[in-house]
């Protein structure tokens, strides 16, 4: 159909995400414009707490062989699926925010006198860390993952794109081109990576797929 709103979406998506769109008699094209390579690492010590800001990190550190002393720490983490992820593995987690600003503003706050290990991956943004080095904050950083830029050409006419953080942008802009396709983004981070090639940016009200999902269909209804 000429007229059918076709949506590309640089992740792959759940049945369950999906559905939303398709009964909303959408076209939906997913792939996964970024892929995850975990690390193996070392620590000799760990600090007060534990700073995780994405689930892969979790994922990452979970294959650990020496998680159980990971365990006995408590953390602090940037999304409320991360969260859940890490209570779902035995660790406790003491504060969560949506964004990492959020985060960094309440350490730097409340708990400037403690002491913190980041497990992060190699494409980070510094606001976090900058913070803690900027109010003299102790934090060592740990890379426990690699972000992957894994693009896919799509040949089809489509009328929307769904990303979920700034590396899929940068993907799908290596072999796309944004024209006046309308841009759904999941947060102000990965907005933020757009503004330059185009004006047609959306911002979920929460960051989370499926908020991402109900901006889509408020959009097009």
């Amino acid at each position: 159909m000429e007229n059918e709103i076709r949506i590309v979406s640089t992740k792959l998506l759940s049945e369950d995400q999906k559905l939303p769109l398709l009964s909303a008699n959408f076209s939906v094209i997913d792939k996964d414009f970024i892929s995850i390579k975990y690390h193996n690492f070392n620590f000799e010590e760990l600090n007060d707490y534990l700073i995780f800001t994405s689930q892969n990190a979790v994922e990452s550190v979970l294959l650990h062989n020496n998680i159980d002393q990971i365990k006995t720490k408590k953390a602090f983490c940037v999304g409320e699926k991360t969260k859940k992820l890490l209570e779902q593995n035995g660790i406790e987690v003491v504060l969560f925010s949506e964004y990492a600003a959020e985060l960094a503003s309440v350490i730097c706050n409340q708990y400037s006198k403690n002491s913190f290990t980041f497990f992060s991956g190699n494409i980070r943004r510094n606001i976090l860390p900058d913070a803690l080095q900027l109010a003299q904050i102790k934090m060592d950083e740990i890379e426990v993952y690699q972000t992957v830029l894994t693009s896919h050409k799509i040949d089809m006419r489509h009328n929307a794109v769904l990303f979920f953080s700034p590396s899929a942008v940068e993907s799908y802009l290596k072999e796309n081109e944004i024209d006046n396709k309308i841009c759904f983004c999941i947060g102000y981070t990965t907005a933020e990576t757009l503004k330059e090639k185009t004006e047609n940016i959306i911002i979920a009200s929460q960051p989370k797929i499926e908020n991402v999902i109900a901006e889509v269909i408020k959009y097009y209804n």
